[in-house]
């Protein structure tokens, strides 16, 4: 059984340095993040106004009915297969599956055709998930957990969404000092306490640094990410299917420190307590991009803001149907939430939209 002391993580951490030597950043998210005992992800539910911060599912229901929407039209697209696999990773509390569930269930076929598998390495979150789906599962729909993506099944189109996942994979950075670029790596302070240092001389190999740097400079390496994308998009070329990713991130490579930590919706020092504390870097979707490219010629990739694709989803229409018939109260609700939601200035151009799908398929959501 977990411990609820999350202090031995940072005391294992903390020896594994003073016995081994410091350790990059990649290997001390994935402890702080993933460890089976003590991991972030691992026992509790980090989501909500009770957590420590809110996803667009938690925003409104209205934010997984348009991606249903998006799924079905897809998947009509591809001559409506049957059967066809609905994939989330990270499902989260499982909003956002159920939702989508819901908006595709509205068709027969579909509703009649669908499997739904969740990839979620908690176990905490797949019960959530589990209670979230019961009234589907009771239905009828075949409901399947995975803790990783090795484990999806063949034989059958693969519609997969990602929101909020790529976020939260282990990143790699390097700092450019004195002409050179070094890793950044973990080690202890004089206080012996966790602390950001110089490491070795690092060769940035293919990853070319968009513009000339300055002393201090960080460049990000995402290298998890890139690879999981690369192995969905040969799963998606070789079954069918098409793929949904919605994080928060830039379009272009770019320099920058994007590594935060999140404790009750506050920014707070990405090395104080780990797992106690969300950890994530803004997603480099250029690079996402270029992994698609290289593992799957046969797919495209289409990139926007969650701004444009949910207005052009049909956002407004949507929370006019729900605001119909309301009391005051509701309608401003639903106005919140169509602003959180879409508004430049609050999720929808700091959060971007990339669909990965067959050459030649047009997507709804990426005329913009």
């Amino acid at each position: 059984m977990p411990s609820s002391d999350t202090s031995s993580l940072e005391e294992r951490i903390k020896r594994s340095i003073a016995l081994q030597g410091p350790m990059d950043l990649a290997t001390f998210m994935a402890m702080a993040l993933g460890d089976p005992k003590e991991g972030y992800y691992m026992s509790g539910d980090p989501f909500g106004k009770a957590g420590d911060f809110t996803t667009a599912p938690e925003v409104s229901q209205m934010f997984g009915e348009l991606i249903g929407i998006w799924i079905l039209d897809q998947w009509q697209k591809a001559e409506c297969p049957s059967p066809f696999h609905l994939i989330e990773l990270g499902p989260g509390r499982g909003t956002l599956m159920a939702d989508m569930v819901r908006t595709l269930s509205q068709h027969p076929k579909a509703k009649e055709a669908l499997s739904l598998h969740m990839v979620e390495t908690s176990p905490s979150l797949q019960s959530k998930q589990q209670q979230a789906l019961k009234g589907f599962t009771q239905q009828g729909i075949k409901a399947r957990w995975h803790e990783t993506i090795e484990s999806l099944p063949k034989g059958a189109p693969h519609f997969i969404v990602a929101n909020e996942f790529f976020d939260a994979l282990p990143i790699h950075q390097w700092i450019f000092h004195k002409d050179k670029w070094h890793e950044r790596i973990i080690g202890l302070g004089k206080d012996k306490n966790l602390a950001f240092g110089l490491g070795p001389v690092r060769d940035l190999g293919d990853k070319t640094c968009p513009e000339a740097p300055k002393d201090g400079a960080i460049w990000e390496h995402a290298p998890l990410a890139s690879a999981l994308c690369q192995t969905l998009a040969r799963s998606m070329a070789e079954t069918g299917g098409a793929a949904l990713f919605i994080d928060y991130g830039y379009k272009k490579s770019a320099l920058g420190d994007t590594l935060q930590a999140l404790k009750a919706h506050q920014f707070a020092d990405p090395l104080h307590a780990p797992g106690k504390q969300d950890m994530t870097a803004h997603v480099n979707f250029e690079s996402l991009e270029k992994a698609v490219q290289t593992a799957a010629p046969s797919l495209s990739s289409v990139l926007t803001t969650q701004g444009s694709f949910l207005l052009e989803m049909g956002l407004l229409q949507r929370a006019g149907q729900l605001g119909t018939g309301k009391n005051h109260e509701e309608q401003e609700s639903i106005r919140d939430a169509v602003e959180r939601l879409a508004a430049p200035d609050q999720m929808g151009e700091l959060f971007k939209v990339m669909a990965i799908l067959p050459q030649g398929i047009d997507a709804p959501g990426f005329s913009n």
